[in-house]
């Protein structure tokens, strides 16, 4: 999820009902928007990597997407379509702060996740773990586990992502190496909140000035200044000289009211894909993520947002809401 800080192609399928007498059409069928959302993060990714072909796509959460079905004996079996278009995964609170930050994960929602990632894992898929903890020993725990499954993580201590945490001193397994794909990382510094830093320069200057082998950004500083690609290439060495890589976030299931893209007419006339406000995030709105007016705004022209990261020299994108799919699934069972 962000957080504010200033302030299709659609798949044709048909399913069949159990009794195959029964057709059900595309808008009938519960995981349509699931659907919708493979083919939307696989226009990202395809539309990316025309343009380089290293280009890293990595989602945040939507863990479900991975898999096309579930057997009665729980058996999971991997969406292909989907696996091919990522790099790897990003998921939140796995082991910290599920049901409240600086908690650990209950047993049952960890397993469950868990289960998805090593999933993923097996089909040669980063996984990235970003944990809410703040007291030390259990960010200390936090990277134990999480070196023990092979994943990559970050304890943030500020679920406003906001700052560089000041433990651990170094970044967890700090190293010299150049890093040049995903696979070979081996921490992360997740920030996207700038409200901390006076200037982008100084911004810049702290975020240089540390070892992690990469970095989750934001491309706006204060949410109107775009990094650039000068200000990419200070960043894209480690203070010890190794190389990093660069990850800019992008939210695809939900507009920001503080984003270049927003028009303010769309307060009191909002187009037909635009959704109600997030109540648990001011000035975030859901979106139809399908319709080509949305998609339009994230990608394929010069003034779209993927195109903006593409050109300021990113390595890559972590994609976020992309389980916005969820909120239409919740709606149309409640119709029925």
């Amino acid at each position: 999820m962000m957080y504010k800080f200033f302030p299709t192609i659609l798949l044709p399928l048909v399913f069949l009902a159990a009794t195959c007498e029964k057709t059900v059409t595309e808008e009938e069928n519960p995981l349509i928007y699931r659907q919708r959302m493979i083919s939307f993060v696989n226009s990202i990714s395809n539309y990316a990597q025309e343009q380089d072909s290293d280009f890293i796509v990595i989602p945040q959460n939507g863990i479900q997407l991975l898999t096309r079905s579930q057997q009665s004996n729980n058996k999971l079996f991997p969406n292909h379509n989907y696996l091919d278009a990522i790099d790897g995964i990003g998921r939140e609170s796995v082991f910290y702060g599920y049901n409240a930050d600086n908690e650990a994960t209950p047993p049952d929602p960890r397993a469950y996740i868990n289960r998805y990632l090593q999933l993923a894992q097996t089909f040669g898929k980063k996984v990235m773990v970003t944990d809410y903890a703040s007291d030390v020993p259990k960010m200390k725990d936090s990277y134990a586990i999480n070196d023990s499954l092979g994943y990559i993580s970050f304890a943030a201590n500020h679920r406003e992502l906001d700052v560089i945490p000041p433990y651990p001193e170094q970044p967890h397994e700090v190293n010299n190496r150049d890093i040049h794909r995903l696979d070979q990382a081996e921490n992360y510094l997740y920030l996207l909140n700038t409200q901390n830093f006076e200037t982008k320069s100084e911004f810049v200057d702290k975020l240089a000035s540390t070892n992690y082998d990469l970095f989750i950004i934001d491309l706006f500083f204060h949410a109107d200044q775009p990094l650039t690609p000068s200000d990419l290439q200070k960043l894209k060495t480690k203070a010890n000289g190794g190389e990093r890589l660069l990850i800019a976030y992008m939210s695809i299931g939900e507009a920001e009211d503080y984003r270049y893209y927003w028009k303010r007419i769309w307060e009191r006339y909002p187009p037909l894909w635009l959704g109600e406000e997030n109540p648990n995030w001011e000035g975030n709105y859901l979106v139809q993520y399908w319709q080509p007016e949305w998609q339009n705004i994230i990608l394929g022209n010069e003034d779209a947002y993927l195109d903006r990261i593409l050109a300021a020299g990113f390595d890559g994108v972590y994609l976020d809401l992309v389980d916005a799919y969820r909120n239409f699934e919740q709606a149309k069972e409640q119709e029925s």
